[in-house]
């Protein structure tokens, strides 16, 4: 017997705008901290290099996945929301 696979529900419009700003501040983080390049920062950071490249693209991703971007960028949450977010 083979198991039902679980389609993802779709997500909303609204929440494509915030995940857009998200990756924009993530972005904008890495650039500040010297990395010109995405991929240089991944590969320092132990990060999958196309995976980080869709979280700065707006893509969604787990919380868990957003705190270790955060710790990598030697921020806290709270300076990471501080800006940009309403």
């Amino acid at each position: 017997m083979s198991k039902a696979v679980k389609k993802k529900a779709p997500v909303k419009k609204e929440s494509t705008s915030d995940l857009q700003i998200l990756g924009e501040r993530i972005k904008a983080l890495r650039i500040a901290k010297g990395y010109s390049s995405y991929e240089t920062f991944a590969y320092e950071h132990n990060f999958n290099r196309s995976q980080f490249g869709r979280y700065e693209n707006g893509e969604d991703l787990r919380y868990s996945s957003l705190l270790r971007v955060i710790r990598a960028l030697g921020i806290t949450p709270t300076e990471f929301f501080n800006e940009d977010f309403e």
